[in-house]
């Protein structure tokens, strides 16, 4: 009997993640309020580099935050660059709540980052009102507001000196003249995004060119050269997509900066970023698989510094090349009236951002969760659009690779080499970076492996 008891008591240690039985909030109220802070993004209307930024630092603020209690938690100080141990009073730590101060650091360090984190007031709120309810002692609850503060502030130093600042002091970009360089494209001719991103601080890479992709195929008239071929296929496949192949397109578009024109006037129309699909979906998976709050924290640090740094490692790519937009090239050799269909991002072409970022959040989720992880991605549907099954993360990342095809975006090669880039930076995240075992860089256990141990 005296055996049982303890096993119960070990067992729920391990399903709770900070070494107590009670536990205030779950994984379903951190990716409840990930999903509040990405729904502020799209109301702001951040791009898609912005938002992997955003989200790099509110996830690692929660992990941290949850290292603090945990020292099993795999924690990012002294891996990636220039973070320093989070330090807090270690009685302030005894007096506070560890699943409060987890999803708390969330919301703040979301509060403080976005544009319209005030937003989020209202949740953080919200918070208050269910630890009175459920009866939290007032000490309890100060002294976990006071800690996440402490970490939010420490967190945001370090956010502070990425480069990130400087950005809108640069030079502005202008596009070069000649047939084969990107020009702003219908309907909005937007200025070019970002085009100093790979000038950011990474995370874990070593630099913005370590995994550069290979030239592009060089552009030419010539029926019979490669970038023609390519021309031709995004055209032909354009003017005769199956419905299939339409939803694809459609579900992956995650396009921010879409516009609908009605007569003279133009709307936006607010759409999640691609990676704010990705985050959702490792909370899906997440949600699936019933890891605790700990194990959330870590799997969302991980994916989203992941995505950062494959974002500067792709806009290093887009701005080196400076590749035009098929439609572009398409309108000047084939034909003047075609047109993609989905709407053209506001930035070079080669490499496929869908087919870097898609494949290293896919490596880094099959890391942590194994290779047959089958889910259903119900992201879009906010947006109009069903939901899709997928059997594996990998077979997503393909399909949202392939989409920018369908989509008349792409060239073939930028979404090959971008897969190929993608799987690159997604392999030296999980070997460089913290592991869920101990505290030290990877060690090749995975967390997956760990929850099938548990489970049998």
């Amino acid at each position: 009997m005296k055996e049982r008891i303890v096993f119960i008591v070990v067992v729920m240690w391990m399903h709770f993640g900070f070494g107590q039985a009670k536990i205030l909030f779950t994984t379903s109220d951190y990716v409840r309020a990930l999903k509040q802070a990405t729904d502020v993004m799209v109301n702001d209307v951040t791009s898609p580099v912005a938002a992997a930024r955003y989200y790099g630092y509110i996830n690692l603020c929660a992990n941290e935050t949850v290292a603090l209690f945990d020292k099993q938690q795999p924690h990012f100080a002294g891996i990636v660059k220039g973070l320093n141990n989070i330090t807090v009073d270690e009685d302030l730590v005894k007096k506070s709540d560890p699943s409060l101060a987890t999803v708390l650091a969330l919301y703040k360090s979301a509060n403080r980052l976005l544009p319209s984190g005030y937003l989020l007031l209202k949740n953080i709120d919200s918070l208050k009102l269910v630890v009175k309810k459920r009866k939290l002692a007032f000490e309890k609850v100060s002294a976990t507001f006071e800690l996440v503060d402490e970490v939010v502030k420490q967190v945001l130093k370090y956010a502070s000196a990425d480069g990130f600042a400087r950005l809108s002091g640069l030079r502005r970009f202008t596009p070069q003249t000649g047939d084969e360089y990107w020009q702003p494209t219908a309907p909005g001719f937007m200025s070019a995004i970002e085009p100093h991103w790979n000038t950011l601080r990474t995370y874990i890479l070593d630099s913005c060119s370590q995994f550069a992709c290979i030239p592009p195929h060089k552009y030419s008239s010539d029926t019979s050269s490669l970038f023609y071929k390519d021309l031709k296929e995004v055209y032909q496949l354009g003017k005769n997509l199956s419905r299939q192949q339409s939803e694809i397109a459609m579900f992956w578009d995650c396009n921010p900066f879409a516009l609908q024109q009605l007569g003279h006037l133009e709307f936006g129309i607010k759409k999640i970023s691609p990676g704010g699909h990705w985050m959702g979906i490792t909370g899906i998976a997440c949600k699936k698989q019933k890891l605790s709050l700990s194990k959330t924290a870590y799997a969302h640090a991980v994916v989203s510094i992941g995505l950062a740094d494959a974002f500067i490692s792709c806009w290093n790519d887009k701005y080196k090349y400076n590749r035009v937009r098929p439609v572009t090239a398409i309108k000047k050799l084939i034909d003047r009236n075609w047109s993609p269909l989905l709407q053209t991002p506001p930035f070079p072409e080669y490499t496929s951002g869908h087919s870097v970022i898609s494949t290293t959040a896919a490596t880094i989720l099959t890391h942590i969760l194994g290779d047959k992880f089958s889910f259903t991605d119900n992201t879009e549907v906010e947006f109009g659009l069903p939901p899709r099954k997928f059997n594996s993360f990998i077979e997503a990342s393909q399909e949202a690779a392939i989409s920018r095809l369908y989509g008349g975006i792409h060239f073939r090669d930028a979404i090959e080499n971008g897969v190929k880039e993608g799987e690159q930076i997604g392999r030296f995240i999980v070997t460089h970076g913290p592991d869920y075992r101990t505290n030290n860089k990877n060690n090749g256990t995975t967390l997956s492996a760990q929850v099938k141990n548990k489970n049998q």
